[in-house]
């Protein structure tokens, strides 16, 4: 195999993300999208230059046509359908939340294992080098000791039937977009917290329209993580230390955004980092290239997936108890 077939599981609105990022791979190629009846499908097709349209899910994976799909379903799905994909043989970029419990993502993980299927979560930013390069900043001592992150994700939900305020779907704040600043903060103190205290604010419906958290982390590293259907859009990350400080002004969004990365030491001038002007969503494409086609082991493990969704689950937890939950 020398270029990975591509299907889009679903005729979801992410998809015009991933889209022009698959076309741009020089290994990638984008055949097929399924949706849940062929009408929807075929006006799918037609918009967006593809090739073959399936009116169900289950008709692409049992194709020959496509070697991996992305999965960008409502977050109960992701599950159920990234398990059918493998077990039909289909790699897959399954979008985050990977899953709603740790069972759900356990019986992925071991699915992928059996199958010898690719398994990667869609954490776009992740792959980004921005974001790699704020670690290795960090790494290299410049902040001195890394003690504190603070980091943003809202934006206004207008559209009061959306599936993300739907409980059973997997909707809230948290589960949507409160999942980067949880997952930054592992990324940049190198793994999960050890304990986790919740505050939120529901809706009508029951499910959390403002999140915020604390993580408390081994050696003594903190968290404050903010997420909300309610406010405009708004992200922004911070990284602490003791000696200075590092802002990414757009830690999760791309290049167009107004993306910068600036260092504030607390003596001295200001330095804004070079960025490279990568588009945001390519560097989970190009890994799941490098996985399929090299047999090179994604960045974001599946370890580490399993960790983002383990917090959540404690960050929640900790909201219906009202106390502090310790991992």
């Amino acid at each position: 195999m020398e270029i990975v077939r591509w299907g889009l599981l679903s005729t979801a609105h992410i998809n015009r993300r991933l889209i022009p990022a698959i076309w741009a791979a020089p290994r990638g190629e984008l055949i097929a999208v399924a949706s849940r009846d062929q009408v929807t499908a075929d006006g799918y097709a037609k918009k967006w230059d593809i090739q073959h349209a399936f009116g169900s899910y289950q008709a692409m994976l049992d194709s020959d046509l496509i070697d991996a799909v992305y999965i960008g379903l409502p977050n109960h799905l992701h599950a159920e359908w990234s398990i059918k994909a493998m077990q039909a043989g289909k790699h897959v970029l399954c979008e985050k939340p990977f899953a709603l419990s740790i069972g759900e993502v356990d019986q992925m993980i071991d699915t992928s294992q059996k199958t010898g299927r690719v398994l990667v979560e869609a954490f776009m930013y992740l792959f980004h080098p921005q974001t790699k390069i704020a670690r290795e900043w960090i790494r290299n001592g410049h902040l001195g000791e890394p003690l504190i992150i603070r980091s943003v994700f809202n934006y206004r939900l207008e559209d009061k039937n959306n599936v993300r305020l739907i409980p059973e779907y997997g909707g809230g704040c948290l589960w949507d977009v409160g999942v980067y600043p949880v997952s930054f903060a592992q990324f940049i103190f190198g793994g999960s917290p050890a304990a986790v205290n919740g505050f939120s604010v529901s809706g009508e419906t029951g499910v959390d329209e403002i999140f915020t958290g604390q993580m408390s982390y081994p050696g003594g590293g903190l968290a404050q993580i903010t997420s909300s259907f309610r406010t405009p859009y708004m992200i922004h990350a911070e990284v602490i230390g003791n000696t200075g400080r590092l802002i990414l002004t757009r830690p999760f969004a791309s290049m167009e955004d107004g993306r910068k990365m600036i260092f504030e030491p607390f003596e001295g001038p200001s330095i804004e980092i070079p960025v490279p002007e990568v588009e945001l969503y390519a560097g989970e494409v190009e890994a799941m290239h490098a996985a399929i086609l090299d047999g090179i082991q994604p960045s974001l493990t599946l370890a580490e997936t399993r960790d983002h969704v383990r917090t959540v689950l404690a960050l929640y937890e900790s909201v219906k108890q009202g106390r502090t939950v310790d991992l």
